[in-house]
């Protein structure tokens, strides 16, 4: 293969399927990390766009939490060396505890997971991100922590997108 084509295909339009508009219903584990089997669900948007001709992608979403509404705004980074993604998050409210390191992974069959370390209830913990396409018009994506170095896994946010537009 040239140059270009394997340039075109190492992982950087991996997000390609998220571009567009999105009404997005999550379901939230409402504790994590203390057994909880409690979830709350609420409503959302979200919109994404690509950046860099494709070494980025950029979403803002409106979270319709039942404690109130909640802005939130994702930037994920393509290295083209590494072939990987950087995830970073940041929100408007507590639910984004301040400016941690990136999730980083990449897709494989396409299925997109993505881990980090972050701190969680005064310990370090693993966060793992599953994004996965199902269709042209519907995505699902989940958050699980791992208190235990990834032996087991909690799942304690789930959402699932529905295309509105591109």
């Amino acid at each position: 293969p040239s140059l270009a084509s394997s340039a075109a295909h190492d992982g950087r339009d991996d997000f390609d399927f998220f571009i567009g508009s999105w009404t997005t219903h999550h379901k939230r584990l409402r504790e994590r990390l203390r057994g909880s089997t409690e979830w709350y669900e609420f409503s959302g948007t979200v919109v994404c766009r690509k950046l860099l001709g494709g070494l980025g992608n950029l979403d803002e979403a409106v979270l319709e939490m039942p404690t109130g509404q909640v802005l939130g705004l994702t930037l994920r980074t393509f290295n083209p060396n590494s072939q990987q993604w950087n995830i970073y998050w940041v929100a408007d409210s507590a639910i984004a505890s301040g400016p941690l390191d990136p999730m980083v992974g990449r897709f494989t069959n396409g299925r997109g997971e993505f881990y980090a370390h972050e701190p969680h209830l005064g310990t370090y913990i693993i966060s793992r991100f599953i994004w996965t396409s199902l269709s042209p018009d519907a995505c699902h994506w989940e958050q699980a922590f791992s208190a235990d170095g990834g032996a087991t896994w909690e799942t304690n946010w789930i959402m699932d997108h529905t295309r509105t537009a591109y």
